[in-house]
């Protein structure tokens, strides 16, 4: 399945703790769409989150956010895992 580096740019007033609950939202919504949110980054400073997926395509992974939580990505980039 392809592998999706999602990109939010700034989320206003971005906090770990909200963050985290957001990505609970995803994990509960993702079977939906036959997509898997593996891991997150962000910097509260800067506003800016990563998320790292497996998803049939970025319309499938767009799809989770925006039931989740509407935090849909400024960008979805297809990536290859290397070493």
């Amino acid at each position: 399945m392809p592998l999706y580096l999602d990109v939010h740019h700034k989320i206003d007033g971005l906090k770990a703790e909200a963050l985290g609950h957001a990505h609970q939202k995803d994990l509960e919504v993702q079977h939906k769409y036959g997509v898997n949110y593996l891991r997150y980054w962000f910097d509260e400073g800067t506003g800016k989150v990563f998320c790292l997926v497996q998803a049939p395509s970025k319309e499938a992974a767009a799809a989770v956010h925006r039931e989740a939580h509407g935090l849909v990505a400024d960008e979805i980039i297809e990536v290859k895992e290397g070493s």
